[in-house]
């Protein structure tokens, strides 16, 4: 049988030659793509100064683009994302549900408001379209303007729509883009690199638009790609081992622009277990934060502090309230989510050893691999909570907030916490231990992130950008040292 091929995609041009096999991730399938070594020195852009083309654009000429290319992403009319979702569904350890769910809403991710919001929430209008004005105490006029640079994105693969985010970021900023395509993902970028070819293969957009799969690592590729006179901002959605592998290269007049790895927790305050009408509202929402999309995102619930304060029931409330969740992530839509392909043999393991505890932990679920959920009867998480997938979490008996902070640390992202009133605990102290986003229970998986106005700790948008000063001291006596 032919293995699949993901195509590398340079500006315009499609390259399916060449080819070489690769395994996926978790080797559950093979498939093919063109050998990098043969065309790594096609990829980058052969000068900065080849970016002057993205300045003729408006930005109604990038909307006006990006429109019609989300109209052209319409699962049902376009054949390559069609082959691209058929394909990831051996590749990604996603269930088919799910994948489907990503595919069908491609179309909205380049709606025209959503576009405009992005551009001026996260940057600024004003900026990307021009020299930006502002006069100091002095006089002196210091003119701002945000430009894009040559940028180099290492994509994950836990969701098909990064690379869409990507190429939504790179426009608006005006950015010439690389993706470094994941090997649980390899096609789903490129067929959209594709439909770009299709709808306008000499629109800047598209010539500054590329597409390639190499294995991460591989020094002969890496080592010529990653220099700063061809890449200004390496953009990395990546695990720990790859983040630290791209570091090598960090060096002055290339900066990497970290999306560290991250797992994500719920609070709950001791009002959400007052009554059976209020642990049910707590648990539909938990059940959304964990079992949303299997759990595969970092703002996916992975341990939940229950602060049940001094009661002596404290232990036996976070179990009921452990077992009503679990039901509500069971009776989730299969399209949000639905049993894993294949649950982690390792994390079963773990969780079975815990049955046999039964003074300290209770489980509940996951004899058949559908997910469970673990309950700490003391504020103590489990020893592999990093390690929590497949729609299996760990809620821990709390006292007190002080148990919640010392689950938190410099891996945190999102915290989902309820009652909604409860965050006032939270909001000023959390962030000084590392957590880096709030949501009200029931939201981590909104969008809100991808605008990029602040996302792990930073905001990845403004930081792909070059801010640029043109100073302006005429008839300015006092702004000269020599004054």
């Amino acid at each position: 049988m032919t293995n699949p091929i993901a195509p590398i995609v340079i500006r315009g041009q499609v390259i399916e030659t060449d080819l070489i096999e690769y395994p996926g991730r978790g080797d559950v399938m093979t498939f093919d793509a063109p050998d990098p070594r043969k065309f790594v020195d096609r990829l980058p852009l052969p000068s900065p100064g080849d970016l002057a083309d993205l300045y003729d654009l408006r930005m109604d000429d990038i909307l006006d683009y990006l429109e019609e290319l989300g109209e052209r992403l319409d699962i049902n009319t376009n054949e390559h994302m069609q082959r691209s979702r058929d394909l990831t569904y051996d590749a990604t350890s996603l269930p088919r549900e799910i994948v489907d769910m990503g595919y069908n809403g491609f179309s909205s991710f380049f709606e025209r408001s959503k576009v405009l919001q992005i551009a001026e929430k996260s940057v600024g209008l004003d900026y990307l379209e021009g020299w930006v004005p502002h006069t100091l105490n002095d006089g002196v006029v210091m003119k701002v303007r945000a430009f894009g640079s040559r940028t180099l994105h290492i994509v994950a693969g836990n969701g098909p729509g990064l690379g869409l985010i990507t190429l939504v970021r790179c426009a608006v900023t005006r950015s010439d883009c690389i993706i470094k395509a994941p090997s649980n993902d390899p096609f789903t970028s490129a067929a959209l690199a594709l439909t770009m070819c299709d709808m306008a293969p000499d629109h800047p957009i598209t010539k500054h638009f590329s597409v390639a799969y190499w294995k991460g690592g591989d020094a002969e590729v890496e080592d010529r790609l990653y220099q700063p006179h061809y890449i200004e901002k390496i953009v990395a959605w990546g695990g720990v081992s790859g983040i630290r592998h791209v570091t090598k290269y960090i060096q002055p007049g290339l900066e990497l622009i970290s999306l560290d790895p991250k797992t994500s927790i719920s609070v709950i305050g001791p009002d959400a277990l007052a009554d059976e009408q209020s642990m049910r509202e707590t648990a539909g929402r938990l059940a959304i934060d964990i079992g949303g999309a299997n759990q595969a995102g970092c703002s996916s619930s992975r341990v939940t502090f229950v602060v049940a304060g001094s009661r002596d029931d404290a232990a036996e409330r976070v179990t009921e309230l452990g077992r009503i969740t679990y039901d509500a992530i069971m009776a989730l839509p299969p399209t949000f989510s639905s049993k894993p392909k294949s649950y982690s043999r390792e994390l079963k393991s773990h969780v079975d050893a815990l049955r046999w505890d039964d003074e300290w932990f209770e489980v509940i679920g996951g004899e058949d691999g559908e997910g469970a959920i673990i309950i700490s009867k003391l504020p103590r998480q489990v020893d592999f909570a990093t390690h929590l997938m497949d729609r299996t979490a760990n809620l821990v008996t709390c006292e007190s907030i002080d148990d919640v902070l010392l689950g938190i640390n410099a891996y945190t992202q999102t915290i989902g916490v309820w009652p909604e009133a409860y965050k006032s605990q939270l909001e000023n102290v959390a962030p000084l231990f590392g957590a880096q986003r709030l949501v009200t229970l029931g939201n981590a998986l909104y969008n809100g992130p991808l605008l990029g106005m602040a996302h792990d700790g930073i905001q990845p948008v403004s930081r792909m950008c070059k801010w640029i000063a043109n100073e302006v001291s005429v008839g300015i006596t006092d702004s000269s040292p020599l004054s």
